[in-house]
């Protein structure tokens, strides 16, 4: 199975990118988006967000990291997406899904939705300037609110040239409701459709990855949330891996923690963690338990420390079980 770690705004950066190829078998990353108004933007913010571009494209482990690009104006999408790929991005993938308020309200993301006519001229226009040779691809939900509107919409997406489509399987109203998604909506815009499709929207585990292949018949699947919930979901999904335990999970943090705390990375380390444990509690009830006394700090210092002593008290709890038995 094809599977691609998806972009995730403020969390998926490529800290966490390098660390999650480092664990798992995944055959593509796709970048937080990198904000496109009117300008051609300069290189360093293509660095910032996507520093893989210095080494080829690629994490450290080997998997290939697409640039995702967020805008409505086609030229300057187009200008921007030919820099990417220039700078060594494989591909560019087009944003059309993103359902939070700040980038719908200046007309990005997921409003697009409700004009299909832009989002054709927008992939067109990226398609006709890029290297024919690298992939251009976008990710849409169903629609905005009418999930019946994702045939014009993927037509839209196809007929202007893309490579590949990633549908989430809900509306931008649904926003990530667990009972609204609709993975057999995937399955009818696949039959219509000669380009690949990829499945995305709540995959949390194994069964869930199957039941999605097999109700949606994609051409591949990516996870988003799914894969910080659980750092291993990609090798779980490809090769029914045992969920990773607790006290793996803690040294990862700790890990995060040594990549995030340097520099001026340390500033947003506190959120980013806090971000993290938000998904982790969901898979782990330690992790509900802990974030209860990271969330009271502010800075990075105290929050490593909590981690280390969580680590530490796992640690001499296991000793003390051996002993027992």
């Amino acid at each position: 199975m094809r599977l691609i770690l998806g972009p995730m705004e403020g969390v998926v950066d490529h800290l966490m990118r390098e660390m999650l190829t480092e664990i798992n078998d995944y055959d593509l990353c796709v970048t937080e988006f990198v904000r496109v108004v009117d300008q051609l933007l300069p290189k360093s913010v293509f660095y910032r967000l996507c520093p893989e571009l210095l080494q080829g494209g690629k994490t450290t482990s080997g998997t290939p990291v697409r640039v995702q690009l967020l805008g409505q104006d086609p030229h300057w999408m187009a200008e921007n997406a030919c820099q990417a790929i220039e700078l060594g991005s494989p591909g560019v993938d087009i944003n059309f899904g993103c359902p939070a308020k700040m980038v719908n309200k200046s007309k990005g993301g997921a409003a697009l939705l409700q004009n299909p006519q832009l989002m054709y001229d927008i992939v067109k226009a990226v398609r006709d300037a890029a290297d024919c040779r690298k992939p251009v691809t976008a990710k849409v939900r169903l629609g905005w609110d009418d999930p019946n509107h994702c045939f014009e919409i993927a037509d839209a997406v196809a007929q202007a040239g893309a490579d590949e489509i990633v549908i989430h399987g809900r509306t931008k109203t649904d926003g990530y409701k667990a009972e609204a998604i609709k993975w057999d909506y995937i399955r009818q815009v696949k039959d219509k459709l000669s380009i690949s499709v990829v499945a995305n929207g709540e995959v949390w585990n194994h069964d869930d990855a199957q039941r999605c292949m097999t109700t949606t018949a994609a051409d591949a699947l990516m996870v988003c949330r799914g894969a910080i919930n659980l750092p291993n979901l990609g090798n779980v999904i490809k090769y029914n891996h045992s969920h990773m335990e607790w006290e793996t999970v803690l040294q990862l943090l700790l890990q995060y923690s040594t990549y995030e705390i340097k520099g001026d990375k340390g500033l947003y380390y506190p959120n980013r963690i806090k971000q993290w444990f938000s998904y982790l509690r969901h898979e782990y009830p330690q992790a509900k338990e802990l974030f209860a006394d990271i969330r009271k700090h502010n800075k990075a210092a105290p929050i490593v420390e909590t981690l280390k002593l969580a680590r530490e008290t796992l640690e001499s709890d296991s000793g003390e079980s051996g002993m027992v038995a």
